[in-house]
């Protein structure tokens, strides 16, 4: 088994942004106190230095009605290449700065936004209580090859590392 290292306050905020900066696209989780959840694929604009985890949204979203009858959203980040997964568990809150929108802004938005001034523009803050990550360095190349090494010689050879996430 790998080795676990929980992680709290600046060193949970420096593997959130770490993480999210490989992988950037969420599966972006509403609706979780009713199976089937809702899911659907989220483009991170930024992780600041709180850990706050930024999204453009529509103001009339499915997303933006599911977080005003309940807050609570799992954010899930991968980067398969590298094997490295992570799954966060806070609060959503709709925000509408026009200020804050202007630092978040980028081109590419504009293929869901007719601008930074598109009145149907939002920002949803994402505040993580919790999560867990898994972390293994290598590529997967390297993973198949001390698989098979492992099974070789009967013990894994994983030095990946996991743990919790606390802010």
């Amino acid at each position: 088994m790998g080795n676990t290292e929980n992680l709290r306050s600046s060193e949970a905020v420096n593997k959130i942004k770490e993480l999210i900066e490989k992988a950037n696209i969420s599966l972006f989780t509403t609706k979780l106190s009713s199976a089937p959840f809702s899911t659907r694929p989220m483009s991170t604009l930024k992780v600041d230095e709180n850990g706050i985890i930024w999204f453009f949204s529509k103001v009339y979203s499915n997303k933006n009605m599911d977080i005003k009858q309940d807050d609570r959203v799992q954010l899930f980040y991968l980067h398969s290449a590298l094997s490295e997964y992570l799954s966060l568990y806070g609060r959503a809150e709709i925000v509408t700065d026009r200020r804050m929108i202007d630092e978040l802004w980028n081109p590419l938005a504009k293929v869901w936004f007719d601008g930074k001034e598109d009145p149907t523009l939002t920002i949803l803050k994402i505040t993580p209580e919790d999560g867990h990550y898994w972390d293994t360095k290598h590529s997967k190349m390297v993973q198949l090859l001390k698989l098979a090494i492992g099974a070789i010689i009967g013990k894994p050879l994983d030095d990946g590392l996991e743990g919790n996430i606390r802010i």
